[in-house]
């Protein structure tokens, strides 16, 4: 399950992917605003992705924040290790927060850790091809798909 600050970064950033190609810059308020996420906490998540590159801001008047990189070079993967922490759903198979089991005696010979392990392996996979142009592309079939069913 996704963390609800990593929900917020995603939806932060797709704002951000939106005008990317006008290499607008948007205020916190305005983000905050749309995308219904409190102010003091986007604003931590906000510097939070500045520390790590995949965010800038300027100050002024014209200023706020910004994509650094190409939202086709940001990907779902990094986004949730982030700000999230683990992709893995447990412990003992997660690649960057690893950590033994209690209730487990022979890690090796787990089954549940085995096949955690293979939803953690196609999680990865899928999560490290996904961009946030990709996640701007779906939305818009998606609501395209919509508008038509409507007109129906």
């Amino acid at each position: 399950m996704l963390h609800k600050k990593t929900k917020y970064a995603i939806k932060a950033l797709l704002c951000l992917a939106q005008v990317y190609p006008e290499k607008q810059h948007l205020k916190i308020s305005e983000i905050s605003e749309k995308e219904k996420i409190p102010r003091k906490f986007l604003e931590a998540i906000l510097l939070e992705l500045r520390h790590n590159g995949i965010a800038g801001s300027k100050m002024g008047a014209k200023g706020g924040y910004y994509l650094v990189k190409h939202p086709e070079e940001i990907m779902l993967s990094q986004i949730i290790r982030m700000t999230g922490g683990p992709i893995a759903l447990l412990p003992c198979v997660s690649l960057n927060f690893y950590e033994s089991c209690d209730e487990c005696l022979h890690e090796e010979t787990c089954g549940l850790r085995d096949v955690v392990l293979e939803v953690r392996e196609a999680t990865i996979r899928i999560l490290s091809k996904n961009s946030l142009q990709d996640v701007l592309e779906r939305e818009r079939k998606l609501t395209k798909k919509q508008s038509l069913k409507k007109e129906d």
